[in-house]
């Protein structure tokens, strides 16, 4: 299997960056920060950036200090904290922002683990401190919404909540919430084009960054899987797949590779974006970025198709 993606990824040659101001948010309300955490991290970044503006906020101050951090134009943006905070970190850094590092600090962490494999968030800043590389890091955007992770639209997006709730050791909340996603299947399918080319109806349509998958290894493409279970028993087994294995290995999905689509339904479509659930309207355009941002990240950190390894 080759790790050579093609030119309409920026996969420019490693190199070490010259970090000088540092910006860091950190929820300590996060799945996987505690107490105390803001202060470890300052004192990590201290021995490369003494002056470093870290910053604890609480969940309703996220948004506003990442965008007046981003504002100082700092070298690097650090975050630790939750997938949304991730996302919203990486919009903002952009293609032409400040660098970033998103730290495991929620319950999910899809981007800090394709990344920076399942280090600690500690070990993962050291080693991009001492020795970080830049990556162009791919993403999507979906009704104009970023995803770097993945996108899921359509009615399996609800199985997420069940698979939080089985995270967190609340079986009985995960089996209300499987069945109130179970009882939404069927009821209104989606039609979808690839790159302009109709398809059939799919039940949903996941978009996945190549930084998550080999499906199209090689190719400057994301992955588009049509999830299209013919009744309740494979709508069942697909929704139990997702919560504890590879849904892509059902018999009743189906994977392509594009760079655009076009998806419609009768209604709002449910959709989960790296974590995060919304409601789009019932017309959607989803479109590849290959290079939506740049991450500093360790010389040991995972290739892009190595990260496939992080399961969604």
């Amino acid at each position: 299997m080759t790790n050579d993606l093609s030119p309409d990824l920026d996969l420019r040659p490693a190199r070490t960056p010259s970090i000088r101001r540092i910006a860091a948010i950190v929820n300590e309300a996060g799945g996987g920060v505690g107490a105390g955490a803001a202060d470890e991290l300052r004192r990590i970044v201290a021995n490369f950036s003494p002056g470093a503006d870290v910053v604890s906020v609480g969940p309703g101050e996220i948004a506003g200090a990442l965008r007046a951090a981003v504002d100082k134009n700092p070298d690097l943006l650090i975050t630790l904290a939750g997938d949304g905070t991730a996302r919203l970190a990486a919009e903002l850094c952009g293609a032409d922002g400040p660098l970033f590092a998103p730290l495991a600090g929620g319950t999910m962490n899809m981007l800090p683990y394709a990344l920076y494999g399942r280090h600690s968030w500690q070990d993962a800043l050291d080693g991009a401190l001492r020795a970080g590389v830049v990556r162009p890091t791919p993403g999507g955007s979906v009704a104009g919404r970023p995803f770097y992770v993945a996108a899921i639209l359509g009615a399996p997006a609800l199985w997420a909540p069940a698979r939080e709730a089985v995270r967190h050791g609340k079986l009985m909340l995960a089996l209300t919430r499987a069945r109130r996603a179970l009882a939404l299947a069927f009821k209104s399918k989606l039609r979808f084009e690839l790159d302009g080319v109709p398809q059939s109806k799919a039940e949903a349509v996941a978009f996945v960054s190549p930084l998550m998958t080999e499906a199209c290894a090689g190719e400057a493409f994301m992955e588009a899987v049509a999830l299209d279970p013919r009744h309740a028993v494979d709508a069942f087994r697909i929704g139990f797949a997702s919560l504890f294995g590879d849904w892509r290995s059902d018999p009743a999905v189906r994977s392509h590779c594009c760079k655009a689509a076009h998806i419609t339904a009768r209604q709002a479509i449910p959709c989960l974006l790296d974590g995060e659930l919304c409601r789009l309207d019932h017309d959607v355009e989803v479109a590849f970025v290959p290079n939506a941002f740049y991450a500093l990240v360790g010389p040991d950190a995972p290739l892009p198709d190595a990260a496939a390894d992080a399961k969604l």
